[in-house]
């Protein structure tokens, strides 16, 4: 092993961004390959991977609440961050501080200047568990799940499953079964393989679980398991099934007790209240499809809409359950490879301001006063927006 240096120094954040994958194939052959160079830390820690098309990062927060209610030093891995880069390697519910990311890209410059983002972060977040003596995690996949690098983690305990729904397709395949095989593919031969997917896609998890030797549990086969004692703090119907998959999952692992902290989790950005000048401030990370239909059901509606959304992604149908929710929209740009605010602007009437924070301003500036405006489209912009309405809370 290669021991990363303790320079205390600031990361080179924008060194560490800039390693794209480049067209290389996705899989977990180079992160197993970046572990093994590390002296494999994964092997010090048991992981419970959590995997699906939406609410994997309300289900880690669930995860982790309910681990150190039972006294676990839980570790958690989880991606994007939405305000500083610390957020997405927890450990002992506390952010990473950032002189060991500065340590890691130090070494990672001189021994895996050619690995990508993810590979990195998830390397990092291994060594730091392993350092810190952590002895189970809860890490979130990134893209799929048999393709994410994820699947490089030696000791899988779990596999958690939030639902199966059209999104990187380019990446997973163009069909619900496509996807639906790929993120099964998380389960290990032995490990519990546990979902809430209740649609046409449980039958290939049903087919891949079996084809693995993963015990299959789902509401179906095991409702007392997944039975909520009362709703989750976290607001918005879709957060009932991913609350039922970690107290589901804590249960399997012998952590009951860690259900009632587990629903009394929080996560930012996800249907987040602020209250700015008398006006009420709805944030949410929806970014597709059916993220967005499933705020769109536990909103009543809105005042104005601030939307911004990436171009890969596919904005028509992310906003189309949106539009009916406010009559006022602002459209704007989370960041570079953004869909253009202009040609939203121009199909779906509104007005376009590219800059997130001219966008957030007059957004206020048009929401009535008692009124509420709903920003979403993109974790990115809700990031954005997040240190934005931050600055603007009252003191006290």
């Amino acid at each position: 092993m290669t021991a990363a240096p303790t320079d205390p120094a600031e990361p080179d954040y924008p060194w560490l961004y800039a390693r794209t994958r480049a067209g290389r194939a996705r899989g977990p052959e180079a992160a197993r390959a970046l572990l093994d160079r590390l002296g494999a830390p994964d092997r010090t820690f048991a992981a419970i991977r959590v995997v699906g098309t939406n609410g994997k990062g309300s289900t880690c927060a669930m995860l982790e609440a309910g681990l150190l209610a039972c006294g676990v030093r839980a570790g958690r891995f989880t991606s994007p961050h939405l305000q500083h880069f610390g957020e997405r390697i927890r450990v002992g519910g506390r952010d990473l501080d950032p002189a060991r990311t500065a340590a890691f890209v130090g070494w990672a410059k001189r021994h895996a200047p050619d690995a990508a983002f993810f590979d990195l972060t998830l390397g990092l977040a291994c060594q730091v568990f392993a350092e810190e003596g952590v002895p189970l995690a809860v890490v979130e996949a990134g893209v799929g799940g048999a393709s994410d690098a994820t699947g490089a983690l030696h000791r899988v305990q779990a596999a958690a499953l939030t639902n199966v729904d059209l999104d990187h397709v380019a990446a997973l395949g163009p069909t619900l079964h496509d996807i639906a095989r790929d993120k099964a593919g998380a389960a290990r031969r032995g490990a519990p393989l546990l979902t809430t997917e209740a649609g046409e896609a449980l039958e290939t998890v049903r087919v891949v679980a079996g084809e693995i030797g993963a015990p299959l549990l789902t509401p179906q086969t095991h409702p007392a398991l997944f039975a909520l004692p009362r709703p989750p703090a976290l607001p918005g119907v879709h957060q009932h099934a991913n609350a039922a998959l970690a107290a589901a999952t804590l249960r399997t692992l012998g952590y009951p007790a860690g259900v009632e902290a587990a629903l009394d989790a929080t996560h930012p950005a996800r249907l987040e209240r602020f209250e700015v000048g008398g006006k009420t401030v709805w944030l949410d990370g929806a970014h597709n499809p059916a993220a967005a239909r499933a705020l769109a059901a536990s909103l009543p509606g809105a005042d104005v809409l601030l939307f911004g959304s990436l171009a890969r992604k596919d904005t028509a149908a992310t906003l189309a359950p949106l539009l009916a929710l406010a009559p006022v929209r602002v459209y704007t740009a989370p960041e570079g490879a953004a869909a253009p605010p202009g040609d939203l602007a121009a199909a779906y009437g509104g007005q376009a301001v590219p800059d997130p924070a001219g966008a957030l301003a007059l957004a206020l500036a048009l929401t009535p006063p008692g009124g509420t405006l709903l920003v979403t489209g993109s974790l990115y912009l809700a990031g954005a927006v997040r240190a934005q309405l931050d600055r603007q809370r009252p003191e006290g």
